[in-house]
């Protein structure tokens, strides 16, 4: 049995990497302390992949790269070779991380969708899809989200500042989203799964809608699912919720029951709440059969900066251990590619992104947290099932699974400063480590 041991001593204030080679031997002197169990034959849910969005803002700053720069970022996103990503969520009309608001149709009196027009979607975001596609071939599974409705189907009268659908559109909005679905499918990509509102408790200065759980409920149950139904869109999952992490529990609770159970796959939701895992474990003892998603995460400029980029970057994969342990099936990003203020977004709510493009030097710039998520999507491939485990210190987050390939990857993030020995012990055989402080550490096991 041998250990291959990888990390990256940059992030632990060293100027390379770091890269080892153990083999496991018998655990003769019965190693108490200090010690990681693993326990392969202890399996859970079955993990689908890592991705993130291709918003109008991404799509934008692709366009502006050269071919090389083109194929360096799809490459590394997609190819199985790096960070293997295989799910990209993508907005129904505009969203925060477009260039200005839209909407592919304003017409309340077309009730055939006659003047609906795809024609944004097609500017910048259809063009890095289909690179994408190239890499991908049919591994790629899209996600669809809409921010908000038509501004005419809303009590605000328009697309931003919350507002709520009007219940004489939503039979009108059910079409309007199986029509954004047909278009996808038309030009060959494959509908993995919708989700019903993108952040329905928040009120943004940007393209938002409020429903409350009675109204995502009745409009999942009454329309939407029917609409899909009719369409013949019944293999695409739904997502319900689709917001921050510390009210997911109480969406599921309140919105599944007999008549709805059937018509929800899961439920999605975001990181910017803080850790909440407990709803999340809320969710898996309650609800079994409910798929969970994070469908997404980002460094906020107007939360963080550069100063604590490192502080931050740990926290984000102490977040994304900490859903992985508690039963989620897939993770998503948020943007893929934004330019060097952290944009386009027509409100200004710049975030950060893995890979930013300096538009005045036409340099295309990998960022510290590309590298960490480089360490879970390479290793935790589409197909892994999680696995139990055991850890000595609460400075130390562990997550592991067992491949398609029958080895188990186990990620590691050392929360402390100070370097942290670990004693791995599985089926009777030991290994021993040291994991760098502040550092986050991929492992591979071959059985």
């Amino acid at each position: 049995m041998i250990l291959k041991y990888y990390t990256d001593m940059a992030g632990a204030g060293y100027d390379n990497k770091f890269y080892q080679t153990v083999q496991f031997h018998d655990d003769v002197a019965e190693i108490e302390t200090q010690v990681i169990n693993l326990y392969p034959e202890l399996t859970y849910e079955v993990f689908e992949g890592f991705g993130g969005a291709v918003t109008e803002a991404s799509g934008y700053v692709y366009s502006l790269m050269n071919e090389n720069q083109k194929k360096q970022l799809v490459e590394t996103y997609f190819s199985e070779d790096e960070m293997n990503y295989r799910l990209v969520r993508v907005h129904m009309d505009s969203c925060d991380f477009c260039l200005n608001t839209y909407e592919a149709m304003s017409d309340s009196q077309d009730s055939e969708f006659k003047s609906f027009s795809f024609e944004r979607t097609e500017k910048y975001i259809m063009p890095l899809l289909e690179d994408i596609k190239k890499v991908t071939g049919d591994r790629l599974n899209l996600m669809l989200t809409p921010w908000s409705p038509p501004a005419f189907m809303k009590t605000n009268g328009e697309r931003r500042k919350g507002g709520r659908l009007k219940p004489e559109y939503r039979k009108m909005w059910a079409e309007y989203i199986c029509r954004y679905i047909r278009e996808f499918k038309d030009r060959g990509y494959h509908i993995q799964r919708i989700s019903i509102q993108n952040e329905p408790n928040a009120v943004q200065t940007w393209d938002s809608c409020l429903f409350s759980a009675e109204e995502e409920k009745v409009f999942l149950r009454d329309y939407m699912y029917p609409a899909m139904k009719e369409h013949g869109y019944e293999d695409i999952e739904i997502f319900i919720w689709d917001h921050n992490k510390e009210r997911v529990f109480e969406r599921v609770r309140d919105m599944i029951d007999d008549s709805t159970s059937h018509m929800v796959t899961g439920a999605a939701f975001h990181w910017y709440s803080g850790d909440h895992f407990e709803a999340l474990e809320l969710v898996r003892k309650h609800y079994p059969n409910m798929k969970m998603i994070l469908s997404e995460s980002c460094l906020e400029y107007r939360l963080f900066d550069e100063k604590s980029i490192d502080d931050t970057i740990g926290k984000l994969g102490h977040e994304i251990i900490g859903d992985l342990n508690h039963g989620i099936c897939a993770f998503y990003d948020w943007n893929l590619l934004l330019d060097e203020k952290g944009g386009p977004n027509y409100v200004g709510n710049y975030c950060h992104a893995p890979f930013l493009y300096n538009t005045e030097t036409k340099e295309l710039i990998p960022q510290k947290i590309q590298k960490q998520y480089y360490y879970f999507s390479h290793n935790i491939v589409p197909g892994s099932v999680r696995i139990a485990a055991t850890k000595y210190t609460e400075q130390i987050d562990v997550t592991a699974y067992l491949t398609p390939e029958n080895k188990i990857a186990v990620i590691l993030l050392n929360k402390s400063d100070n370097p942290l020995p670990i004693n791995f012990r599985i089926q009777g055989k030991v290994a021993e480590v040291i994991l760098l402080g502040k550092a986050v550490a991929s492992c591979m096991i071959e059985l």
